[in-house]
This record gives structure tokens, C-alpha cells and sequence, in this order.
């Protein structure tokens, strides 16, 4: 049986098309590619981004702002010496952007002007951190990615 030209271009077009389709649908029904949005409640979130905003602001009119240091025993985030420890209030939000079975929130009680996150709950590679603090009655946030 002989294939003339225009019977071979069909016959590529339908393989490239049916190769594609292979891909598509391997993809979207694969669930190691879920496409979920970042967080659940996306738009909510969202709303309140300019909250955040105010709350950086405040943070940038501080002497000194809120830092992390790596050590053995983890990361230690620390507040500004100026203010009374007994008066920060809030909670530090850890964010891994590859896993979210591995985020966490840790409220902020202290005992001096450090925060210790401990190593054992921190895996290599990239997290982001999240400080959302309160001192008296203003609200401050804290935001810096990291590589541990």
C-alpha cells in the first residue's frame, strides 16, 4: 500500500494531537500536579492585604525591627530590646511553599526578647515566615523568607 503526502501530513497531525492529549490528561488527572491555590481561603485573604500593609508600615517606623538568626536548636526570632517583652503579644505563622502538610502557627509567648523555633519542626529548604505581633495597641507584621 502506497502513502501519498497528504495522507502522511493526516497522519502526523493526528499523532502530534494524540501525543498532546496523552500529556493534558495525564496532567490533569495525576494528582501528584494538583493545582490548589496557595492557601484555601484565597480571596478571603486577599481582603485583608491591606491590613498587612498598615501593619508593615507600623513595623518600619520601629528603631529596630523584629530578626531571625539560624542556630543548632533552630530559628530564634527576635523583638526589638526597646520594648517590654511582657507586653507582645501575637502569633508566627511558618509557611512552606513546597508542602503545606508541614505549615505551622506558633503563638508568641516570651520569656526575654527571643522567640525559639525548634529545630525538630523545621525541614531543609526554603519557609517563609510570617511575625504577626501586637505591642500595647498597635499591630505589627513581620514578613521574610528564609532557607534553613
Amino acid at each position: 500500500m502506497k502513502i501519498n503526502w497528504g495522507t502522511a501530513i493526516v497522519i502526523a497531525f493526528v499523532c502530534f494531537i494524540s501525543f498532546i492529549m496523552y500529556f493534558v490528561i495525564s496532567m490533569s488527572i495525576n494528582t501528584k500536579y494538583d493545582h490548589d491555590l496557595v492557601v484555601e481561603d484565597y480571596y478571603g485573604q486577599e481582603l485583608k492585604f491591606q491590613n498587612d500593609i498598615d501593619k508593615e508600615a507600623h513595623s518600619k517606623t520601629l528603631k529596630t525591627n523584629v530578626s531571625w538568626k539560624k542556630t543548632d536548636q533552630g530559628v530564634v526570632i527576635h523583638f526589638p530590646k526597646e520594648l517590654d517583652f511582657n507586653l507582645i503579644t501575637g502569633k508566627v505563622f511558618l509557611y512552606r511553599p513546597s508542602n503545606k502538610q508541614l505549615d505551622f502557627e506558633t503563638p508568641i509567648s516570651l520569656s526575654n526578647y527571643n522567640l525559639l523555633i525548634p529545630d525538630k519542626r523545621l525541614l531543609d529548604g526554603r519557609w517563609n515566615i510570617k511575625v504577626d505581633w501586637k505591642y500595647n495597641t498597635k499591630s505589627y507584621l513581620y514578613k521574610t523568607e528564609i532557607s534553613y
